[in-house]
């Protein structure tokens, strides 16, 4: 039994499941922790410009862009009639641009002409963004309302743990049941063959007539179909006593214990009030009911706190890059606007490259929406009554249990006594009845029934035994006795 509970109490689906609700409260609580811990963001992209438009397509502006430098024709015309030199004079805007051609050239610079001037080949973007909460009543409910749930899980886990220790208990003792009906049946097949080959003897020798062997015939083979069909239930509580504890249904294993009570007057002194009491007190389901409600008044505050603005810091950094693929810059001389000569940038020069950072502080608040948070508050009021009144209703049910596990524990002690004395009788009868038979003054079916007497009050005594230890399970089950324990806990003087 012991190792049977042991086992359970690790494989048993049931408790299983249980379990994985913890473990997804411990997750639920590290999520809502997570809403007033920083939130970083980073993103990034690239682009590469196969073509860009000319934002200057269609207007005079584009030949300022395209090797025209008007204005550098008016500033020099206009150094040319003021510098006193007889030999520099103004030229027109034609031949201005002809010397700069000429000027280009000498220096093996090929001009370029259209397209976007603004526009580069590769563009890169990079950011990271930080932003921190400073208060948010709605994510400091919901870490409580968390936690709560949590312990919730937790006491579930517990109860489910005291019911599987029982469910594996109640398995336990029917397979026990299941193998002495066995044992009880495969000697109602003995006592029926030896009566029937005792029979047949005595139809040969003339002492009694053909008909009674043909009832013992039959009364042989009726046994030996009990008996096969008690085999074939025992395989199947046994089968239950499987799945009850998680194990692989071909897994092979051994019942080891017995059908006994060695303490019959256990709980026999305990009143109900006071066990209604101890219930009340250690019964798991009842404080999971009790988080519940404490639950739904943590859910009525999170929507009553959506009512309160949300702070958060934020701060943010970026780099974005423009670098185009020919990075040969032309560079004229400021002193002779026909010299020129050409400078190549490095990838991550300064010019291509701009940093920016900003911090700053959010404040959000949602001033009306329509109703619908003063709504959702009375969906939660509504939700918070109900489980109170579940938490009444758990302990109405609690204490009928008791009660009647009470009751059907003391039945089952009784009817104990009451089989005991049956069986005792049952066999004084059988061996006065297989006297007689060999004195000659009874006959076989009279044995025969006083063997089925004898075995069915053999079966009765059993199953009473079987009820008083799952009535004793079942009523530390109602009591909330921790699974597992190996003495109980519960300990009333007697009044």
């Amino acid at each position: 039994m012991k190792a049977a509970i042991r086992l359970a109490l690790e494989e048993n689906y049931s408790l299983r499941d249980v379990k994985l609700d913890v473990a997804n409260a411990d997750a639920q609580v590290r999520e809502a922790w997570g809403a007033l811990y920083p939130q970083i963001n980073a993103t990034g992209s690239y682009t590469r410009n196969i073509k860009t438009a000319n934002p200057f397509a269609g207007s005079d502006v584009t030949g300022l862009f395209s090797g025209g430098g008007a204005t550098e024709w008016v500033t020099f015309n206009e150094q040319a009639r003021t510098d006193d030199n007889a030999q520099t004079e103004p030229i027109t805007i034609g031949e201005f641009r002809e010397r700069q051609r000429q000027g280009r050239r000498e220096a093996g610079i090929t001009p370029g002409g259209g397209g976007n001037p603004f526009g580069v080949d590769n563009e890169f973007i990079g950011a990271i963004s930080v932003r921190q909460t400073l208060y948010n009543g709605q994510a400091f409910s919901a870490i409580d309302g968390a936690q709560t749930l949590k312990q919730l899980n937790k006491k579930a886990v517990d109860r489910q743990q005291q019911v599987t220790v029982n469910e594996v208990r109640q398995a336990y003792y029917d397979a026990l049941l299941a193998r002495r009906q066995v044992s009880v049946t495969q000697q109602s097949v003995e006592r029926a063959r030896e009566t029937y080959q005792e029979i047949t003897q005595q139809v040969s020798t003339g002492t009694v007539p053909k008909s009674e062997r043909l009832g013992a015939e039959v009364e042989y083979k009726n046994q030996q179909s009990q008996l096969i069909q008690a085999r074939a239930d025992y395989q199947t509580a046994v089968d239950g006593l499987k799945r009850v504890i998680g194990i692989d249904v071909d897994r092979p294993i051994q019942l080891s214990g017995t059908l006994d009570t060695e303490n019959r007057g256990e709980y026999r002194q305990v009143s109900v009030t006071d066990a209604v009491q101890e219930a009340i007190s250690n019964r798991p389901d009842l404080e999971q009911a009790r988080l519940s409600a404490e639950l739904q008044e943590v859910r009525k505050d999170t929507e009553q706190s959506s009512y309160l603005p949300t702070v958060a810091a934020v701060a943010n950094l970026s780099m974005s890059g423009r670098v185009p693929d020919n990075r040969t810059v032309t560079l004229s001389d400021p002193n002779d606007p026909f010299e020129f000569d050409t400078n190549t940038r490095d990838f991550f020069a300064d010019s291509y490259w701009n940093p920016s950072a900003s911090v700053g502080i959010e404040l959000s608040w949602t001033i009306f929406s329509g109703f619908q948070r003063q709504s959702r508050i009375q969906q939660q009021e509504v939700a918070l009554r109900r489980a109170n009144l579940q938490v009444n209703q758990l302990l109405q049910s609690v204490r009928q249990e008791v009660r009647r596990a009470i009751r059907d524990l003391e039945a089952a002690r009784e009817r104990i006594g009451a089989q005991e004395t049956t069986l005792e009788t049952a066999r004084t009868n059988y061996e006065f009845a297989q006297q007689r038979l060999k004195e000659g003054v009874s006959s076989p079916l009279q044995v025969r029934e006083a063997s089925r007497q004898l075995d069915q009050s053999r079966l009765n005594y059993l199953r009473s035994v079987r009820d008083y230890l799952q009535a004793k399970s079942a009523l530390e089950t109602a009591l909330g006795i921790p699974a597992g324990t190996e003495e109980n806990l519960f300990q009333t003087a007697s009044r």
